[in-house]
């Protein structure tokens, strides 16, 4: 199976590369930023576009000939001040991705779509896959992965395999300092994420959150990949991630802050530029639902990392300063004083 991936050197596309050649596929892979030519990106054909441009729609037809099927990363998070960057690169690229899948006669589009594509729902409320996807409208993030699925509602069934993968938030030790650099800033350096100061960390009654693998995100994909399967599918780790089992993961949990008041300080210290968060973050985290995964363990998906493990050695990357191959996971270089 030949299979190209938008956005194959992030967090989910390395992990992805590494499962299709381990699986004997064939990947082509597409990013802004051409990584080196080391694994899991070795030997991979390699087109460098940006999704978002002008060129992109005959660029990414011309990458897609041939292929068996499109996985869709290609995703900004950064830099959450330029609201218009975001909206090229997320809602004119996924459109563009879409142009091209039509125009090259691809028979399979996966399209990485998220937790946050939901709308607003009851504190601990767990969803499946048929609530509604109208976003959460304080958040970029949120608003444009809605806007993408409302998109794709536009393919007909008789055009192509439609896919929509929708997990939680997706974590490997390999992206720490990627999701560092996305989400951390002067306020709590990378060298302060470690589990003594995070027990500190507020964490308000109502934040209940769910992670997952990025390595147990691929294997959803490839369930879905190798037998074609349309449709949406929830991607999610147990245990949820609240007070409770933050306190036994971490060894400890800060003050129950009120939601109000963290989005307050969350946006001050963003327009102040102290960090690169936004309140709609804090948002998400407060008023999406929880995912219920029956329909993605059906097809027999078994999480191989509890949530719980996945956050844990996450923190532990973050302390040591980790970071996998690739122009957007790769650490910064440590400076040793003599």
């Amino acid at each position: 199976m030949r299979v190209v991936v938008t956005g194959a050197s992030g967090n989910v596309g390395t992990a992805l590369l590494r499962r299709l050649a381990a699986d004997g596929h064939d990947a082509v892979g597409i990013s802004r930023r051409r990584p080196a030519d080391e694994p899991p990106f070795a030997g991979v054909p390699w087109h460098q576009i940006d999704v978002g441009s002008r060129s992109a729609p005959a660029a990414l037809t011309e990458a897609m000939r041939g292929a068996d099927a499109v996985v869709h990363l290609a995703w900004m998070i950064q830099p959450s001040h330029d609201r218009e960057a975001m909206r090229r690169a997320n809602q004119d690229g996924s459109r563009a991705v879409l142009s091209a899948v039509r125009a090259s006669g691809v028979g399979h589009l996966i399209h990485m779509s998220s937790v946050g594509a939901y709308s607003p729902a009851e504190q601990g409320m767990c969803v499946d896959e048929s609530w509604p996807c109208d976003g959460v409208p304080t958040s970029y993030y949120s608003v444009d992965k809605a806007a993408v699925e409302h998109l794709l509602d536009t393919v007909a069934p008789d055009e192509f395999t439609l896919s929509r993968v929708r997990p939680t938030l997706i974590l490997q030790p390999g992206a720490a300092s990627e999701i560092a650099r996305y989400f951390l800033g002067p306020l709590l350096p990378m060298k302060a994420v470690r589990p003594r100061v995070m027990r500190l960390m507020p964490w308000p009654k109502a934040l209940c959150v769910q992670f997952v693998h990025s390595d147990d995100v691929a294997d959803a994909v490839m369930r879905i990949l190798l037998d074609r399967i349309p449709g949406a599918f929830n991607v999610a780790a147990d245990p949820v991630i609240d007070r409770t089992t933050y306190r036994e993961t971490l060894g400890g949990v800060g003050p129950s802050v009120p939601c109000a008041v963290l989005g307050v300080g969350a946006d001050i210290t963003w327009r102040l530029r102290l960090q690169p968060t936004a309140k709609g973050w804090v948002d998400m985290g407060t008023r999406l639902p929880l995912m219920d995964t029956t329909r993605l363990r059906g097809i027999g998906w078994q999480p191989k990392h509890s949530g719980t493990e996945t956050l844990r050695s996450f923190v532990d990357a973050m302390q040591h300063g980790e970071g996998d191959q690739g122009p957007l996971l790769r650490a910064k270089p440590k400076v040793f004083a003599r």
